[in-house]
């Protein structure tokens, strides 16, 4: 079978549209083009009944209630909504936000800016396999502690939270807990009763559904969630989120996690065997390769790994045919390396040489292979003009190596 090139590897960053999800949609913008506010005739109610059907849909993959899915322009909007709104809300009971330091910048970047405002958030460490410690969220919660907000698995690195543990430990406080469920959604099964969680942020964009159509699963009972609205307006969605509902999107939403419950068990299996048969054949034919972040706790589309001896950029520009990812997309644009990576203990250089690897539903047997053959060939070159590497391959510990700058000589 013929490859076509280039190959898309970088599911993470986001994904095709499935073409059984653009057909669902596609009505939607010419003949059903109804705003689902409309109460007065049947174009509105044609909407608003694809919403509620994709709601359903939506809840559904999660053990959910419909009514209990607010939409939103995305999961950066959802994780927003969440954070701040659960701030806004509770600030009488306390002001104190529990997080780690490897969220996605959505729930970063939100928490710094409750900080201004006088919350109180503490940042939780991981351990070398990307997992927070669940002693030391035991140890930081405070009698003023409203939310904790932990992402169900990371966007870089694959590795899947305790989550159901943490839900159990906020419960028992009486605490809210929020995740970003944005990488599991559609990958692991997630069940928001099992896992105890109060709130979730979910995108259509990470499950071959479209770009700029989100959500967030808010609970209703047993607690009671509620939210202060960061948008104003018509008081759409139960108040939470004023705005016309992108129906089309919302539509394509629904179908996408339709077609994930049906088919999830199936094709995560499939996926996590062309990811083992990748992470198999580089490493079988390379040394000096670390795969970042727990094998066991990891999404089956996922692999992390950093080649020694290999100048990140350049390996990028080798396998220019093939679309990955060093870091995630929302700060690829920085040279920065991972925080992600940073935070789990890899170092500056090795940092610098990893390639997250995101596999998804149109990923081929053959075009595993050929990423394999390609990453190994252009690392092989890259290694014979590095002197470093030989100087390591011939025993030299290069930890203890005195390097003088050009103006010492």
């Amino acid at each position: 079978m013929a490859i076509k090139l280039p190959i898309y590897m970088d599911y993470h960053a986001t994904t095709p549209v499935d073409q059984r999800v653009v057909e669902t949609m596609l009505p939607y913008f010419h003949e059903k083009f109804g705003n689902a506010a409309s109460r007065n005739h049947s174009f509105g109610w044609t909407a608003e009944e694809a919403v509620e059907n994709a709601r359903a849909q939506i809840a559904s993959l999660i053990n959910a209630s419909p009514k209990e899915i607010i939409f939103t322009s995305g999961a950066t909007e959802s994780n927003n909504l969440a954070i701040k709104g659960a701030a806004e809300m509770y600030r009488e009971k306390g002001n104190h936000i529990i997080t780690q330091v490897i969220e996605h910048k959505a729930v970063l970047d939100t928490c710094k800016r409750l900080e201004k405002y006088g919350y109180e958030v503490t940042y939780l460490p991981v351990g070398k396999d990307g997992r927070i410690d669940l002693d030391d969220l035991r140890k930081a919660i405070t009698n003023k502690t409203i939310l904790i907000s932990i992402m169900y698995a990371n966007n870089e690195i694959g590795v899947i939270q305790p989550v159901q543990e943490i839900g159990k430990i906020a419960k028992e406080h009486g605490i809210l807990f929020h995740s970003d469920a944005v990488q599991a959604l559609g990958k692991i099964p997630i069940d928001v009763q099992k896992d105890n969680l109060d709130m979730i942020s979910l995108t259509a964009h990470k499950l071959y559904g479209p770009k700029g159509c989100g959500a967030l699963y808010v609970r209703r009972r047993n607690p009671r969630v509620q939210l202060s609205a960061q948008i104003d307006g018509g008081g759409h969605e139960r108040g939470m989120r004023s705005g016309t509902l992108n129906v089309p999107g919302i539509v394509g939403f629904g179908k996408a996690a339709e077609l994930c419950q049906q088919e999830m068990a199936t094709e995560s299996a499939r996926l996590s065997g062309l990811r083992d048969r990748l992470k198999d054949a580089i490493f079988g034919k390379l040394d000096e390769v670390y795969i970042n972040g727990s094998m066991t706790h990891r999404l089956p589309h996922n692999i992390n790994i950093s080649f020694a001896f290999v100048e990140g950029e350049s390996l990028l520009m080798g396998i220019n045919d093939i679309a990955v990812s060093s870091g995630s997309a929302c700060t690829s644009a920085t040279l920065e390396p991972s925080y992600v990576l940073k935070a789990l203990g890899v170092g500056e250089d090795l940092a610098h040489t990893s390639i997250r690897f995101g596999l998804g539903r149109f990923n081929t047997l053959e075009e595993v292979d050929y990423v394999s053959s390609r990453v190994i060939e252009v690392v092989e070159r890259l290694r014979e003009l590095s002197p470093l590497y030989e100087m390591a391959k011939e025993g030299i510990d290069l930890s203890k190596l005195n390097w003088k700058t050009a103006a010492e000589h």
